[in-house]
């Protein structure tokens, strides 16, 4: 469905510099945060967020790049700053983040009309948005409708945008959706095997997200290698607190591992992944529990931390290994073995595989997630070279051997310049 609106935005620029400054927006269910781009070298100015907002200990965080050549006696580089500051909601949180960046001696604008668009993160489009697209009322009246399929994200979506327009009613804004880029895939592979009717009246389905992580890692890494996008297989690992995969063929999703919610797919920090629905249902006749109380089971009290006892994280997973924790040792082997099940699936779907890569949290930096992954992928003609792998971290690289027929990569996922360049295009 094509919901971009037509009309011709002229693209404002920074007075007295011509700079393109585009603002970032990322408004969860308690957080927001934002970066602000200059798009003519794609620099960050500025980025940073506010955590715990309607909790008496809100605060924001942020960081300044003082470019080199600054005058004399200045720092140079990122330089930190963090404060606590009331943030009841969402409207408050935009307010605050437009304060830091015109008050101040940490102001980057010296009036928020040099502000050129802003671009938000939309969790949840349903089947409506398959691409980016302005935010006009007809596209936000749409966008409200998807409500019920991200009950908590897609509201402060919304708010987050209505804050902008209060305070600049003129600025162009334009949405990028986490469900956008996986719409490309076929109907047996996003179906559930569920009686038709409900997808007709509720649209259950798989949806998929990280849609824009996977878009930039994906493009990113055929760039990287140097290889055309027709004819090629690539699998995308976004490891992170939440974590999935997608199979992009040809440049677009064929299949991925999160599904109607972010529940689906991987074992995650808190969320359990794949369950049997029997399970589901057994669990709260036995526990109890309601709808409310199985979703917060399944949702946060499971995956590393309900495997392991304690651990979310998967860097305490290895210290306590370290420590001999049999517990997180199995949570450990069941999270690997897991990204390792997908992979073998993917590439059976695809018909073959060219490229594996890994991204966020522990993907880019974790090397036993990588090395836990691939092992035993050899009669795909995966060879994980040890050294380059153990000596990856948070950088693009090629960590197979020369020999190896797929090529492994890890590529540092940048959702938010993906967020500014759609923006960039949309009211260019």
């Amino acid at each position: 469905m094509n919901t971009a609106d037509k009309t011709n935005h002229s693209l404002p620029t920074r007075e007295g510099e011509g700079r393109v400054l585009i603002l970032v927006l990322n408004c969860g269910s308690s957080s927001i945060k934002y970066a602000l781009y200059n798009m003519d070298d794609r620099s960050v100015i500025t980025s940073g967020g506010i955590e715990k907002i309607g909790l008496p200990d809100s605060f924001i965080k942020y960081k300044v790049n003082v470019p080199s050549g600054s005058p004399e006696g200045s720092p140079e580089g990122p330089q930190k700053f963090q404060f606590e500051a009331p943030v009841p909601e969402h409207t408050a949180g935009v307010q605050l983040i437009f304060k830091v960046l015109t008050e101040g001696e940490h102001a980057v604008l010296s009036d928020l009309h040099e502000l050129s668009a802003v671009g938000h993160r939309m969790v949840h489009g349903g089947e409506k948005f398959s691409k980016s697209v302005l935010l006009t009322p007809e596209v936000m009246e749409q966008f409200a409708a998807c409500n019920d399929l991200a009950p908590l994200h897609n509201p402060a979506n919304i708010k987050g945008v209505n804050a902008v327009k209060a305070l600049l009613p003129d600025l162009p804004q334009v949405g990028v959706f986490d469900t956008a880029f996986h719409q490309t895939m076929p109907d047996y592979a996003y179906m559930y095997a569920l009686p038709y009717e409900l997808y007709k009246k509720h649209g259950v389905r798989r949806y998929g997200f990280h849609g824009t992580s996977h878009r930039y890692v994906s493009q990113r890494v055929l760039e990287y290698l140097g290889m055309p996008v027709e004819g090629s297989k690539v699998i995308t690992c976004h490891i992170g607190g939440g974590a999935s995969i997608a199979a992009v063929k040809d440049g677009k999703v064929v299949d991925t591992s999160m599904g109607l919610t972010p529940l689906e797919g991987l074992m995650m920090g808190t969320r359990s992944g794949d369950i049997d629905a029997g399970a589901v249902t057994f669990l709260m006749d036995k526990l109890g529990l309601d709808t409310k109380g199985i979703s917060n089971l399944l949702n946060k009290q499971s995956g590393l931390l309900g495997v392991s006892e304690g651990r979310s994280d998967f860097r305490d997973i290895l210290a306590g290994i370290a420590e001999g924790n049999d517990l997180a040792r199995l949570a450990k082997e069941m999270y690997t073995y897991r990204i390792k099940k997908y992979i073998g699936s993917y590439a059976a779907a695809m018909g073959g595989v060219d490229v594996i890569l890994f991204t966020a949290g522990a993907g880019e930096n974790q090397y036993e997630v990588r090395e836990g992954a691939t092992r035993g992928l050899e009669f795909l003609g995966v060879e994980l070279d040890d050294e380059k792998n153990r000596a990856c971290r948070a950088k693009e690289a090629v960590i197979s051997k020369d020999s190896s027929k797929v090529k492994v990569c890890v590529i540092p996922t940048d959702e938010e310049l993906m967020i500014a360049l759609d923006t960039l295009a949309l009211v260019k």
